[in-house]
């Protein structure tokens, strides 16, 4: 199901670099029908992204910083967020900043039934990550534009994606463990929905990978298995943890 996305950037947080990327990423899981970028207009931080709004049709909105110490932009966006969430005119967010003080936001917005997706640099405090249901990071968009000319399993060079931990194995174990059938096999669309809930920020190309299968193949961890579709021409792939063998009993 194609949603309605409401845009909300916090221009004073977010490098204009990524915008062509943020927004080819952002439709893939929606239609932004309001775009917006907040920020204080009149400072020539903000100069980069006035070329930008034009070409990707999003709507600038001035707040000048009244106060020292006190950011008028997080206070804009918030208030912008609940007027739209009362319009009924979409049904979720895209909140695109790096900032921690948007973590009541988001999870308002999905107290009320809000699909919400977060973006922002891998600098984002971890309480703001978990309050969305999505969590992208502009790094690996960057990264991913500049290597669609190789093969999903190669990766990014070592030194410009994480390595993947213990934590995050052991949460594919278990997670494939949660919708494995009697001979523990689970489909992997399934497995890589339930990664999703179980952490926002959870996505192959942070380790280098456009694909979750080609993840798991580096691994080896895990068996894959392709099955035919009775409904297309698309083959299903199914993963299960590698079973430990037993030793031969002792004469």
């Amino acid at each position: 199901m194609n949603i309605n996305l409401a845009v909300l950037i916090d221009g004073d947080n977010i490098p204009s670099a990524y915008i062509k990327e943020m927004m080819e990423e952002i439709a893939k899981y929606g239609n932004p029908t309001i775009k917006r970028i907040y920020g204080d207009w009149t400072k020539p931080n903000l100069a980069k992204w006035k070329s930008l709004l034009l070409e990707n049709a999003i709507t600038p909105i001035q707040q000048y910083g009244y106060t020292t110490g006190k950011n008028a932009t997080d206070s804009a966006m918030i208030i912008d967020a609940m007027d739209i969430l009362y319009s009924e005119k979409v049904n979720g967010f895209c909140l695109v900043s790096s900032d921690s003080d948007f973590t009541r936001l988001a999870t308002r917005l999905r107290e009320a039934g809000m699909t919400v997706i977060g973006i922002g640099e891998k600098k984002t405090p971890n309480p703001f990550i978990v309050a969305c249901d999505k969590f992208i990071y502009i790094e690996i968009l960057k990264n991913a534009s500049k290597e669609e000319e190789f093969e999903n399993e190669k990766p990014e060079p070592k030194d410009s994606v994480d390595k993947i931990t213990n934590k995050e194995i052991n949460l594919i174990i278990t997670t494939i463990n949660d919708l494995s059938d009697d001979d523990g096999w689970a489909f992997l669309g399934d497995v890589g929905s339930l990664l999703q809930k179980k952490q926002a920020n959870f996505d192959s190309r942070n380790y280098g990978f456009q694909k979750l299968t080609p993840l798991i193949k580096s691994i080896g961890k895990f068996e894959l298995e392709q099955r035919e579709s009775p409904k297309s021409r698309h083959k299903l792939i199914y993963v299960r943890n590698i079973r430990k063998r037993k030793g031969k009993a002792k004469k």
